[in-house]
């Protein structure tokens, strides 16, 4: 079941984070497996305004989860994970599909990401998914402010890309 996320989901969704990001070691990515998940104020904000999401085990359960900004007329995933013991079950996908339903029912004009470009499971996985790399030059204000920021938070040590999907109606 996807649902909207609620404050008592907020360790829920800090465990799926760093269960997800020991995934990273085994691509000696070890500074984004290390990195802390996002905390209780980070989270506040998507929970208050209805931008995050989980999807849950048959005891309600956060075992996957989606924060999503509104960036220039976008959905913009600012993160998706799903739990190491509940991937390749269809979760990221689902949650994506319910955002670009959320997206639509908003008139947002298409839906937006950053990944690692060489993560099996980031660019490669989005690809299949229907999104596309965007490329630089075709980056809004506020995607380049997010790729600023990121880079600033250290992933600019590895190769990303900025991915956009139009939204099907």
């Amino acid at each position: 079941m996807i649902r909207e996320a609620k404050p008592e989901d907020i360790s829920g969704i800090r465990d799926i984070e760093i269960a997800a990001g020991v995934l990273f070691r085994g691509l000696g990515m070890d500074a984004v497996a290390d990195d802390a998940p996002p905390s209780q104020s980070d989270l506040a904000p998507y929970l208050r305004d209805g931008r995050a999401w989980v999807a849950t085990d048959p005891a309600d359960n956060p075992v996957a989860y989606i924060l999503v900004d509104v960036i220039d007329s976008r959905a913009h995933i600012e993160q998706v994970s799903v739990h190491p013991a509940h991937s390749r079950k269809g979760l990221g996908s689902a949650l994506i599909d319910h955002v670009e339903r959320w997206a639509a029912a908003r008139s947002l004009q298409g839906m937006t990401l950053t990944t690692f470009s060489e993560v099996p499971w980031n660019a490669p996985y989005y690809e299949r998914l229907g999104f596309r790399t965007l490329p630089e030059q075709a980056w809004s204000n506020g995607l380049k402010e997010i790729v600023r920021e990121e880079a600033r938070h250290g992933l600019g040590a590895w190769p990303r890309v900025v991915m956009e999907k139009e939204i099907n109606a």
